[in-house]
C-alpha cells in the first residue's frame, strides 16, 4: 500500500523484515522442536538461535539468482549462522514456512483491526449518549419519513460496527492457522507430534488436514469480513456526506484551522475523509473477490494465489486500519447543527405525522384504514403542492372534523410522544459495552 494511506504500526507489520523475521519465529521452533527428539543436534539450535539474522538486501541479492525467495531467505540466513546453518529448513517445504509465518503476520494485523473497532466502538457509543435527544429528521428513500434522533442513529452505527468486530475477530482467529505437514500435507519427513508442538509454541492453531497449504477458505473469511466492515464505514461515510449537503446542512465533517477546501473556491468545506473511505472501501471489495479467486487451487496446491495475497493481504488490512482510524478522528470532531435539523423538520410542513394522523383515524375514529388513507393523503399532497402546514389542512377538512377533536389532532403532531421510546434504543448500548469489555 502507498505510504498515503498506511499507519506506521500495521504498515510494519508487512515490511520485508517483519515477514523474514516470522519465517525465522518457524525455522527455529522447528529446529528446537527437533533437537528435543534428537533429530538435530543440540549445539547447532543454540547457534542458530545465537546467530541467526535476516538481512533483506542480502535476501533480495540472493533471489535474483535464484528466483524463490524461500530458498534466498533460508541461504542468507544460513550464511550468518556459519556451519550450523545446515539444519536450517531440515525436512520442511516451502509452505510449511511462508503459510505460518504468515498466520502469525495476520493475526498481528487482526489483532490491530480489533483495537480499531473497539476504538471506533467507544467513540460511537459516547457520541450516541451524547446526542440521544438530538431531535432530527429520518429520510427514507432521501424523503422526509418521521423524525429520529442522532443519538439513535448513531447507537445504530455502534451495533453494526460491533458486529463487524465479531466477524473480523472469528475470521482472524481462524485464519491463526499454520502447517508442518510437508510437501503434500502427509508428514513425510516430520511427524505431526514435530507440527504440534511447533505451532504450539507460535500460538496459532493447526491445520487439521492440509495439502502444501493452509487452504484459502480461511483468508477469503478474512477478506469478507473486512469488505463487509468497509462497507459498514462507507454507509455512515456516506450518510454524513448526504447530511452535509448545503441544502440540509445537518452534520459537518471536522474542518481544522488552516485547512483548505478547493483551490478555487475559498469557501468550500468539504467532506474529503468521508468520501475517502467511500473510496477505499471499493478496493476492499476488490480484495475479497480476489480472495475468493484464490479458494480453488489445482490439486494439493498451484501458486496462483502467492502473487495476489501479496498485494491484498497486506493492502486490505492496511486500508481498514486507516479508515477505521481516521472515522474514528471524523466522529471524535463530527459537528452537529442542531438548528438545522429543526429548521429542516419545520420545512416539512408537519408532513411526517401524517402515519400519526392515519393510525389516530383508524384507532379512535373508527375510519376504516382506506378511507383514513385517502383522507391523509390527499391533504398530505396538498400540503406538500401549497407549501401549507399539513395540520392546518386537517384541521380545516370537515371529515377529519367530525372524527378527531383538535386535542387528538395536536397529540399526532406531539414528536416528544413518538420518540418516547428513544431513552429505551440508547440504554441497549450498555450491552454492547459489556460484551465488548469481554471481549478486549
Amino acid at each position: 500500500m502507498i505510504p498515503r494511506y498506511t499507519l506506521p504500526e500495521m504498515g510494519a507489520i508487512w515490511a520485508d523484515e517483519a515477514r523474514f523475521a516470522a519465517m525465522l519465529r518457524v525455522e527455529i521452533a522447528v529446529a528446537r522442536a527437533q533437537a528435543n527428539r534428537g533429530l538435530v543436534p543440540g549445539s547447532a539450535v543454540a547457534a542458530i538461535e545465537a546467530k541467526a539474522t535476516v538481512d533483506v538486501g542480502r535476501i533480495a541479492e540472493l533471489e535474483r539468482s535464484t528466483d524463490h525467495d524461500v530458498i534466498a531467505f533460508v541461504s542468507q540466513v544460513a550464511e550468518t549462522v556459519g556451519p550450523d546453518g545446515r539444519y536450517l529448513h531440515l525436512g520442511l517445504t516451502s509452505s510449511d514456512v511462508v503459510d505460518t509465518a504468515l498466520a502469525l503476520q495476520l493475526r498481528s494485523a487482526g489483532e490491530r483491526l480489533i483495537a480499531d473497532c473497539d476504538a471506533l466502538i467507544a467513540v460511537l457509543v459516547r457520541r450516541a449518549r451524547a446526542e440521544a435527544d438530538t431531535l432530527m429528521m429520518g429520510r427514507t428513500h432521501s424523503v422526509h419519513a418521521e423524525p429520529t434522533t442522532l443519538g439513535a442513529k448513531l447507537a445504530g452505527w455502534a451495533f453494526e460496527l460491533d458486529r463487524d468486530r465479531r466477524r473480523l475477530t472469528s475470521a482472524v482467529d481462524d485464519v491463526a492457522t499454520g502447517k508442518v505437514s510437508g510437501p503434500v500435507g502427509t508428514y513425510s519427513h516430520l511427524g505431526p507430534e514435530i507440527e504440534a508442538e511447533v505451532l504450539a509454541e507460535l500460538g496459532v492453531h493447526v491445520d487439521p488436514v492440509s495439502t502444501q497449504i493452509v487452504q484459502r477458505d480461511r483468508h477469503a473469511a478474512l477478506l469478507a469480513a473486512i469488505a463487509i466492515t468497509g462497507g459498514s464505514l462507507e454507509r455512515f461515510a456516506t450518510e454524513i456526506r448526504n447530511l452535509q449537503h448545503t441544502e440540509i446542512g445537518e452534520l459537518q465533517e471536522p474542518f481544522r484551522a488552516g485547512q483548505k477546501g478547493s483551490s478555487a473556491m475559498p469557501h468550500k468545506r468539504n467532506p474529503i475523509v468521508c468520501e475517502r473511505i467511500a473510496g477505499l472501501a471499493r478496493l476492499l471489495r476488490g480484495y475479497a473477490h480476489t480472495a475468493f479467486e484464490d479458494q480453488p487451487l489445482w490439486h494439493e496446491r498451484d501458486i496462483s494465489h502467492s502473487s495476489a495475497e501479496r498485494v491484498i493481504l497486506p493492502d486490505a488490512t492496511i486500508l481498514l486500519d486507516y479508515m477505521l482510524v481516521k472515522f474514528a478522528g471524523v466522529m471524535e470532531g463530527l459537528v452537529v447543527r442542531g438548528e438545522r435539523m429543526r429548521e429542516n423538520i419545520e420545512r416539512g410542513l408537519g408532513l411526517h405525522a401524517s402515519s400519526r394522523v392515519l393510525v389516530a383515524l383508524v384507532d379512535e375514529a373508527g375510519c376504516s384504514r382506506e378511507d383514513a388513507y385517502a383522507i391523509v393523503q390527499r391533504a398530505s399532497l396538498r400540503a406538500a403542492d401549497e407549501r401549507r402546514p399539513l395540520r392546518e389542512l386537517l384541521a380545516l377538512d370537515p371529515l377529519v372534523a367530525k372524527r378527531l377533536s383538535l386535542a387528538a389532532l395536536d397529540a399526532c403532531f406531539d414528536d416528544a410522544a413518538a420518540l418516547r421510546h428513544v431513552p429505551s434504543i440508547i440504554a441497549r448500548l450498555e450491552a454492547l459495552e459489556r460484551r465488548s469489555h469481554v471481549a478486549r
